[in-house]
């Protein structure tokens, strides 16, 4: 039986940066594995993002996992809902609640500093949470606590006139024109101005590093209807991943999702916890896994050129290689590496470009000397790929 797998680097694909002398961070990444698989594989650029589409990576782990978003998607919250429990009624709309670090500007503006509020831990995150339902038990937002900074607000009363926008796309800027609009905007706005009032003199927060100022709301919508994997492809599979955007995404495909312990979707993650979990789940007979990395998009929307080059040469050496090794011990496999879209050092947010894959095979025989896998070796090939899910075809070797 065929095993096949997907590694997903998140954010990796990137553009060239002086910190790198004119190269790309992947291109200047020690990344020998990838590259050696890049000379015996398929190499090429895929657009992952559909036109018109926003550049998340909700849009764009759907359209890596072989899903048209076009057809499939009503927002990131929704997702991230399945991934902790929570059921939404019809009525009902999941909102991404940030946890968020504002600083105050010169003449008293307040300013995006920190989408993550210094990438606090869940263990930390947990008691503002729960202070936020004690504050706001009467306004009909109920607050559930997710990973790290990224939580989930849920609440009857709002509909498509609903505008907001991602704290990491607005590093850096005055946050009085990006706050939320449309219908329900008003309870959102007063609940996010209130935080303050509730994370101003709150113990567990005061004592933090980078305490938090406020709760941030966006990435909204109500339930989505997609299809499994097993209807869709005919696979059994699972995903490994320390998001809980990705792990709903796993959840309304009807994939297993394997929860590892010290998975962080920061440099710190456990890279050897992930491999493990996803080869003891080919071993017991899964046919599929799609494993997601988030480091690299972190560290490319803090702006930090050596960590985003850390968090690429630790893929490869602590995902790519491993999972190589045992996919070698199986007699026919199939192996997927991509980004889901770049997160430019520079812009230090998403962007809509097409990126770079390498799909390789236990049949492939290598013909491309002095190829690596990168941006500019990958356009080289001429090979684009429409979509994701035309990519994920590809990937099962069907037409």
């Amino acid at each position: 039986m065929t095993k096949y797998v997907v590694l997903l680097g998140d954010g990796m694909a990137d553009e060239p940066h002086e910190a790198f002398g004119g190269l790309t961070v992947m291109q200047a990444a020690n990344t020998p594995v990838m590259d050696a698989l890049a000379r015996r594989g398929e190499l090429g650029l895929v657009n992952t993002i559909p036109p018109g589409m926003s550049p998340g990576s909700d849009v764009a782990n759907l359209s890596a996992i072989g899903y048209a978003p076009e057809r499939v998607y009503s927002g990131r919250a929704p997702l991230e809902a399945a991934s902790i429990g929570v059921r939404l009624a019809p009525d009902e709309t999941a909102l991404r609640t940030n946890l968020v670090t504002l600083r105050q500007a010169e003449g008293g503006a307040l300013v995006m500093d920190d989408y993550s509020a210094g990438h606090i831990s869940s263990d930390d995150a947990r008691p503002l949470i729960e202070a936020l339902n004690d504050a706001f038990a009467g306004d009909g937002v109920k607050f559930y606590p997710g990973v790290g900074y990224r939580h989930l607000g849920v609440a009857r009363g709002f509909d498509d006139s609903l505008k907001t926008r991602a704290p990491h796309d607005i590093m850096g800027e005055r946050i009085d024109g990006h706050l939320p609009r449309g219908t329900g905007a008003d309870l959102l706005n007063s609940l996010m101005e209130r935080s303050r009032d509730v994370f101003a003199n709150l113990p567990e927060n005061t004592r933090l590093k980078t305490p938090v100022t406020q709760i941030w709301f966006w990435g909204q919508g109500k339930a989505p209807t997609i299809p499994t994997m097993r209807e869709q492809y005919g696979l059994d599979g699972a995903v490994v991943s320390a998001v809980d955007l990705v792990r709903g995404i796993g959840v309304y495909l009807g994939l297993k999702v394997l929860h590892v312990e010290g998975a962080t979707g920061w440099l710190d993650t456990n890279y050897a916890g992930k491999v493990a979990a996803a080869v003891e789940f080919l071993e017991s007979g899964g046919d599929f896994v799609f494993v997601h990395v988030e480091a690299p998009d972190e560290c490319g929307h803090v702006g930090k050129p050596e960590l985003k080059k850390q968090a690429i040469e630790d893929f490869d050496t602590n995902v790519v290689a491993p999972m190589l090794d045992y996919l070698r011990t199986q007699p026919s496999y199939r192996l997927l590496i991509l980004p889901d879209h770049p997160t430019p050092l520079a812009l230090r947010t998403h962007t809509n470009s097409p990126v770079p894959y390498v799909l390789a095979g236990s049949t492939d025989v290598g013909d491309a000397t002095g190829r690596g896998y990168n941006e500019f070796d990958a356009a080289a090939t001429g090979l684009v790929i429409p979509s994701g899910p035309d990519l994920f075809r590809r990937f099962l070797a069907r037409s």
